[in-house]
């Protein structure tokens, strides 16, 4: 298996790779070509246009398989996995129906009235404005799956068998990742962020802990995460370890009456404090008070304000 972080494809079996964006923080997502036979799918778009042509031409020189994509995953409904979909909008685009559903809730449109809103909206505005200023979500269309499943879908690619399996809702409402049984490759959408912090957009936690029990079932000996570098199941068992220690830490701090971010604030992260993106801890935390019986604030534009305060 590659070690090298590098941008680009990275081929983790014969016939499928991974193509990876360092440094695999906000908006930085990582995909996947799977062939067999002449026939390919693809494991996620990217966060703009321009990113998503770069990537598939890099396919195309590295196999004429890419030249027509046949089917192509989205693991989850966040832009930076799907917003490029309108560059192979002639492929079966598959996904669950939870995540087809909520693709339609934030398209490249609204993305793009938020960054031109930016500098009114305070601290979450600023916040937002950096992280996401690499990114191009003006005329970007909408383009969803044309196929949805439940539970589990099984493909193939040519000769190769490929289980789409969900594992939602845990980071968004309709997670699921891609099993390559034969090969020991799964690719797990942001069920796993390697090396930076997760983000709970949806949860409940414990089906995130769930997701990675059922990930690390699989035996895989080629982990493609969501962001971040190439990893091995460990990193899958380090993530769980992660939501297990935070959700007795942020118990500890909601029973003792802090709020989700003096409870941030609190906490000492020991064996995670190297992680990229600490200001996720904060919606972390909300997600666990939520979890807990809370009545604190989901959306996502308090939730930035929150991490942008978190940050600094």
């Amino acid at each position: 298996m590659p070690t090298a972080y590098e941008k680009g494809l990275h081929e983790v079996a014969d016939g499928v790779w991974a193509y990876l964006q360092p440094d695999g923080g906000w908006g930085w997502s990582n995909a996947g070509l799977v062939t067999g036979d002449g026939a390919s799918l693809l494991v996620d778009t990217l966060f703009d246009l321009r990113l998503t042509a770069e990537m598939l031409e890099a396919m195309r020189r590295a196999t004429p398989a890419a030249e027509h994509i046949g089917t192509v995953v989205n693991t989850h409904a966040n832009g930076d996995h799907c917003y490029g979909n309108a560059l192979v909008a002639g492929s079966e685009i598959v996904s669950t129906a939870r995540c087809a559903e909520e693709m339609g809730q934030l398209p490249a449109s609204t993305m793009a009235a938020m960054m031109r809103a930016a500098p009114s909206l305070g601290r979450a505005g600023e916040f937002l404005a950096r992280i996401f200023a690499p990114f191009s979500f003006d005329d970007v269309p909408l383009t969803l799956p044309s196929r949805t499943f439940e539970d589990r879908l099984d493909l193939r690619v040519g000769d190769r068998h490929v289980s789409l399996i969900e594992v939602g809702p845990a980071h968004t409402a309709g997670d699921a990742v891609v099993h390559l049984p034969a090969e020991g490759v799964v690719f797990t959408g942001d069920i796993l962020f390697h090396g930076g912090h997760p983000i709970v957009w949806a949860g409940p936690v414990a089906n995130w802990i769930a997701a990675c029990d059922r990930i690390l079932d699989l035996e895989p000996a080629v982990v493609v995460p969501g962001h971040g570098p190439l990893a091995a199941a460990s990193a899958v068992a380090d993530l769980k370890g992660y939501f297990e220690f935070l959700t007795a830490e942020a118990r500890l701090r909601f029973e003792g009456g802090l709020t989700a971010m003096e409870a941030a604030r609190d906490i000492d992260l020991g064996p995670y404090a190297g992680w990229g993106e600490p200001e996720r801890l904060v919606a972390n935390v909300h997600a666990l008070y939520r979890d807990f019986g809370a009545d604190v604030p989901s959306d996502a534009l308090t939730l930035m304000g929150e991490m942008a305060a978190l940050a600094g």
